[in-house]
């Protein structure tokens, strides 16, 4: 998907941004920007997109974004239903890389900031007591002024950059671009269709239809901008929802086969593999164990 470029607004008397956010959801807009972006979900659900990798997200993940690498957190359905109680709530920092001056991250004893600032472009999942650590510091971020403010975001730093508690995200670097303001509400049309969708047969027809553009002129469009297929992007989506319903471990595989859109159980059993490198039975064994 092509990514819409997001202006992080930061405030003339701040060197770098930081949000307590509990809104209904967090919106589903794919984008950019050149800050980095630690972002601590408190409370939500759904399916998150960095790059051109597609996971689940829950209450508890904490995750490093690298400067311009594209990402949305799309909740589920239920968080965009006027009629729910549920709502989200997470922390967020943003700072760009030179945002304390740029001869810091030049100075001999910073020497693992720069390469945090490189393993952040893959995008980090922060784990352990690194995490721990770091939800009291953003804590103590979110109130905190004058030096305080710098001390904490330096700590914030050490920590990212000497842990190594932490997944990557991206396994490929793929190369995104700036979009215009037609091709990313073209782009997140198709997202947000495929996601309320995603259980019932989805046709080229159809999604084309939504982009008017014939089948072949979409399937390239799609390809160009996602760097994969659209029938790929498709299964991704089915096989992370029904990751996300091994987890929970209220259903027989098979039901949660026809309930994420697979047609049969082999085809599901196949796809998942795939994507995952594991069965249904094997993953949902490791993530209980």
């Amino acid at each position: 998907m092509k990514p819409h470029f997001h202006k992080v607004p930061v405030t003339l008397q701040s060197s770098f941004s930081i949000r307590h956010d509990k809104k209904p959801n967090f919106g589903n807009i794919w984008h950019y920007h050149p800050e980095l972006e630690l972002h601590y979900v408190i409370k939500g659900e759904g399916v998150r997109f960095v790059g051109d990798n597609i996971s689940n997200f829950e209450p508890g993940e904490m995750v490093l974004i690298g400067e311009n690498l594209p990402h949305t957190w799309r909740c589920k359905d239920e968080y965009f239903q006027n009629n729910t109680n549920l709502n989200t709530e997470a922390m967020v920092i943003h700072f760009l890389p030179d945002c304390l001056g740029k001869y810091l991250i030049n100075l001999p004893e910073a020497y693992l900031i720069p390469k945090l600032f490189e393993k952040a472009k893959s995008g980090m999942v922060i784990n352990g007591e690194a995490k721990q650590k770091l939800i009291e510091l953003m804590t103590n971020a979110v109130d905190a002024t004058n030096i305080d403010r710098i001390i904490i975001l330096l700590s914030i730093l050490k920590t990212l950059a000497e842990t190594d508690e932490f997944e990557s995200i991206v396994a490929s670097s793929n190369t995104f671009y700036q979009s215009n303001e037609s091709e990313t509400l073209r782009i997140n049309k198709i997202c947000n269709y495929t996601l309320s969708n995603y259980k019932k047969d989805i046709t080229l027809e159809e999604v084309a239809s939504l982009s008017n553009l014939s089948v072949t002129s979409f399937c390239r469009y799609f390809k160009l901008m996602t760097k994969k297929t659209y029938y790929d992007f498709l299964i991704e989506i089915r096989v992370s929802h029904a990751c996300r319903f091994l987890i929970e471990n209220k259903l027989p595989t098979e039901m949660i086969c026809f309930d994420c859109g697979f047609n049969n159980v082999s085809n599901f059993y196949r796809h998942f593999k795939k994507v995952t490198g594991m069965t249904p039975l094997d993953y949902k064994r490791k993530y209980l164990n």
